[in-house]
């Protein structure tokens, strides 16, 4: 009975235990994240994005963010932990070890005489004819006698100093830290000590296994859907205009499962005649277009108009039960967008090239969503060649601003980031109207706007010249510089309702015959991964190619002072292609911002083979490389505003532009750089 008792008081401790195993390096794990995710969060300190308050510390918002699921159970499971660590702290002083010289206030080894004095003043405080008190004679009878009994009885008092108990040698016990009426196996407790067993040991490992399985089956590990992957892999096409991609983009099964109310038709009948402009919708034949539009899945039509209100900045008039559909459909609206750029660079050609004209589409619908500008802004209008939705993601600007500094001959975006600071703010003050407030604000939006190089080369390792077939390495630095020094930090968007960090594509095309040869996500957030990631790229290669310890050390050691200043390494490797001279570009696109994006023009030239052996390589882009690939020529950097102008002009058509360039300069088998302005590069084509 014993034994029995003291297992059923292991219990709390088996169980504070099992609790503590997972517990404990889950919670390190939650502070962690919160701290590098504080330690992120540099925004935008306009009034415009102060005024969402996705940015405020208020007491409210910090409640609303920590009342998650997974907080509030994790916060919970630790109350119950601590009340097991008082518990048992408790427990432990009623089941000490019985010490009768502990009780008698007495050291190990003294004589009779002391015992006899010690018992005689403790029976004068808890004998029952003195303390009337129930809770003394108890343990007067139960401590105090038993102690005295225990140190006069010679036998016993030997036992105790030698052994530690005053039965003697004690044998070797084993128990189950089980509570005391799941042991009962005589009664009923018996069906409950194997209900016990079979639910901890069988139902619950299973439970979690099938939860598990199940997500991991619909869930891939950007958490979209297996069933949105497939959507946008049999509806991407490679002639999908900009315009188009809006219609892959909502066929996601996650915004499938949004409900659809009946008290949702009226505002979502509302919210069309507000955005119907922006649908695309044949104007000859409105009518049939707005059936057709209307016949739509509900969920795929609903998702689209939530997304418009997004865009043209509408979302104030949505019902409250709207409300909380638009953010769930912005919510999902980043990963669903990369996982869809990710299926337009996908290897489907038999060289193993993607498509540019999506993937361009897909970065330039992420950006409207992010600073909610409308679509038809990209379009060029009699006001900038460019469109004016670099413009409208300023604070405060309008298309009527825009139209009032177009008469002053500015008439593009880089011209009105690229004047000084006087003369830009006489211009919004004096010709737009609007006070010197808003032209602060406008000036913090323009310090943080970020501001891109790429420096490119590729080359076949330990060969001179690229041939045919050969295992081309791709090495380009994007550095990213701001006016006011930041490197990472949240975009301008306060419209969009949630933390959006910036990330960057940098895609190796040939925009005339619209293949992506590579494709890499860069981002400049998290600055010790990317040194990690610089550090062992360059050491790796700098010993494939025989350097020595200390040119590797040098190599690396430079790396990361570049890191350190802005940059970040994207290498990758691609296999030639045939014979001939091929005009690439490497593009660099911000997700977030719209007007940042930059191009680098690279010439390669891929010579014939020549060279004897071949190598065998897996691509990082899935194809089969069998020998190498050559190139050479210069590079020209240049704003990508500049060069390329959006395809929402086009849309009508759904026609790609087509770029005939000329012929280059003769080629020796390697790559040049050079970087020189337009006037440079079209006397060298000449």
């Amino acid at each position: 009975m014993a034994a029995s008792e003291e297992n059923s008081a292991l219990f709390p401790i088996f169980i504070l235990t099992i609790m503590a195993i997972p517990l404990v390096p889950y919670t390190m794990v939650k502070l962690s994240r919160a701290v590098a995710k504080k330690q992120r969060t540099i925004h935008c300190q306009c009034l415009e994005c102060d005024r969402s308050g996705k940015y405020k510390r208020s007491l409210f918002k910090k409640i609303s963010n920590f009342s998650t699921w997974s907080n509030l159970t994790l916060v919970l499971l630790w109350v119950v932990m601590i009340f097991l660590i008082y518990y048992t702290k408790n427990m432990s002083r009623e089941t000490q070890v019985f010490d009768p010289f502990s009780i008698l206030g007495l050291e190990p080894g003294v004589s009779d005489s002391e015992i006899k004095k010690a018992y005689r003043r403790l029976s004068i405080q808890y004998h029952p004819d003195k303390n009337p008190d129930p809770e003394a004679n108890k343990y007067f009878v139960e401590s105090i006698s038993k102690a005295y009994q225990a140190l006069t009885d010679p036998v016993s008092r030997e036992n105790f100093e030698k052994y530690g108990h005053p039965d003697g040698r004690q044998g070797f016990q084993m128990g189950i830290a089980l509570p005391k009426f799941l042991l009962d196996i005589d009664g009923a407790s018996g069906g409950i000590l194997l209900l016990w067993i079979v639910g901890v040991c069988i139902l619950l490992p299973l439970v979690i296994a099938v939860i598990y399985l199940s997500r991991s089956s619909k869930y891939t590990g950007n958490y979209v859907m297996h069933q949105t992957l497939s959507a946008y892999y049999y509806l991407m096409k490679p002639s999908l205009a900009p315009s188009k991609v809006m219609d892959v983009f909502t066929k996601a099964a996650e915004y499938m499962e949004i409900p659809v109310r009946r008290t949702d038709d009226e505002p979502l009948q509302k919210l069309f005649m507000s955005v119907r402009s922006e649908l695309n919708l044949d104007p000859k034949n409105m009518k049939q277009e707005q059936a057709k539009f209307w016949k739509q899945h509900p969920a795929i039509v609903k998702t689209e108009l939530l997304i418009q209100a997004q865009l043209t900045r509408e979302s104030g008039v949505l019902s409250p039960a709207l409300q909380g559909d638009f953010r769930r459909v912005l919510e999902l609206a980043p990963r669903l967008l990369e996982e869809l750029l990710k299926m337009a660079v996908l290897p489907r050609t038999s060289q193993g090239h993607g498509w540019l004209r999506p993937a361009v589409g897909v970065v330039e619908l992420s950006q409207c969503i992010v600073q909610a500008v409308p679509l038809s802004a990209r379009k060029s209008s009699g006001v900038s060649s460019e469109g004016i939705s670099p413009f409208l993601q300023l604070p405060h600007f309008s298309d009527a601003v825009v139209k009032k500094i177009a008469r002053k001959k500015v008439k593009s975006f880089q011209e009105l980031q690229e004047m000084s600071l006087e003369d830009r703010s006489e211009l919004l003050t004096q010709v737009a109207g609007l006070s010197a407030t808003d032209v602060d604000d406008i000036e913090k939006v323009l310090e943080m706007m970020p501001s891109l190089t790429v420096d490119i080369t590729c080359e076949t390792e330990g060969e001179e010249g690229i041939q045919e077939g050969d295992i081309v390495t791709l090495q380009a630095w994007v550095t990213l510089k701001r006016p006011n020094g930041l490197i990472g930090a949240l975009p301008h968007s306060p419209y969009f309702p949630f933390h959006k960090e910036e990330n960057y594509w940098v895609l190796l095309a040939d925009s005339v015959s619209n293949n992506v040869w590579f494709s890499q996500k860069v981002s400049f957030m998290d600055e010790g991964g990317a040194i990690t990631a610089a550090s062992k790229t360059i050491s790796d290669a700098m010993e494939g190619s025989g350097a020595g310890v200390k040119e590797t050390s040098d190599a690396v050691r430079e790396a990361i002072e570049k890191v350190k200043g802005g940059s970040r390494l994207v290498m990758g490797k691609l296999q030639a292609p045939s014979e001939g001279t091929y005009n690439l570009t490497c593009y660099c696109m911000c997700d977030s911002w719209i007007g940042c994006d930059k191009k680098t023009s690279l010439k390669v030239k891929v010579l014939k083979r020549t060279r004897a052996g071949t190598r065998g390589f897996v691509s990082d882009e899935g194809a089969i490389a069998e020998e190498g690939m050559e190139e050479e020529d210069e590079i020209e950097e240049e704003d990508y505003d500049d060069d390329y102008e959006s395809e929402y002009s086009e849309d009508e058509d759904d026609k790609k532009d087509v770029v005939e360039k000329k012929g280059s300069k003769k080629a020796n088998g390697t790559v040049k750089k050079k970087e020189s302005s337009s006037e440079e590069s079209g006397s060298e084509e000449e």
